[in-house]
């Protein structure tokens, strides 16, 4: 059975902590971005099961969805049960109302944390996006004195990348993992919590891909930095231009 809103653990002693981070047993958590160029407003789907939707100011279910560069449910994970699914994201709009254009069979882990992308060019004749998962594998132990951030690539025309992240009050600069191929995720990494100036940047080059200014980082959360758009696309205002999306995890 699919659950959407996250429950609080049972105590087993009065006064005892409740975690109200961690799924609970048998369950997973789930995120998902609309990263998909040119892709219309979706609502995502687990086999038939909903799990994102915007409320219209009718009380009506918007025919919007979630656009694109969006998240869905405001950035939060929803709850669903361990199991195999197929993952769609559906158009929202009522011309092709509940259309599939990303499909996906994933396995959900007991436990586990996912974010499922819908990436690269809307195929407007074929009316189909790409789309991945990949595990978000939050540290199991905070450390409050530090930020974690990885890198995640969902631009279907660009190289592999590697992330690198540019304190903007000592100058010290960073990468953020390893070098991140299309449809990947890189490990987290522990950073000083801090503003940053990122960058993205092919094998071996020192130009910046792709950039973004004053990202700022609090201890004790964790981040996923992920690339979207078309490479190819040098305006700074273009809706489509290649572009480093913050998104907290935790």
């Amino acid at each position: 059975m699919l659950l959407c809103a996250a429950a609080l653990s049972s105590a087993c002693e009065e006064n005892a902590v409740q975690d109200i981070t961690a799924p609970l047993a048998g369950e997973a958590r789930i995120k998902f971005f609309n990263f998909g160029v040119n892709a219309p407003g979706v609502n995502f789907y687990a086999n038939d099961g909903k799990l994102t939707a915007i409320l219209s100011a009718t009380g009506s279910e918007s025919t919007t969805g979630v656009n694109y560069g969006g998240v869905g449910s405001g950035g939060l994970y929803s709850a669903i049960a361990a199991g195999q699914y197929a993952l769609t994201g559906r158009i929202a709009a009522a011309t092709d109302k509940d259309l599939a254009i990303s499909n996906l069979q994933a396995t959900i882990a007991d436990g586990s944390y996912y974010s499922f992308y819908q990436s690269g060019f809307y195929n407007t004749t074929a009316k189909t996006v790409d789309a991945f998962i990949v595990e978000d594998p939050v540290p199991a132990t905070i450390d409050y004195s530090v930020a974690y951030v990885r890198f995640v690539h969902a631009i279907a025309n660009a190289s592999p990348m590697t992330l690198y992240a540019k304190d903007t009050s000592t100058g010290t600069e960073e990468a953020v993992g390893a070098e991140v191929a299309y449809k990947a995720a890189g490990a987290f990494k522990a950073l000083p919590p801090a503003a940053y100036d990122l960058s993205a940047r092919y094998a071996g080059s020192a130009a910046n891909a792709i950039s973004r200014t004053a990202v700022s980082f609090a201890g004790g959360r964790v981040y996923t930095i992920g690339a979207r758009g078309d490479i190819t696309v040098t305006s700074s205002t273009a809706t489509n231009r290649p572009f480093l999306d913050n998104t907290a995890n935790r």
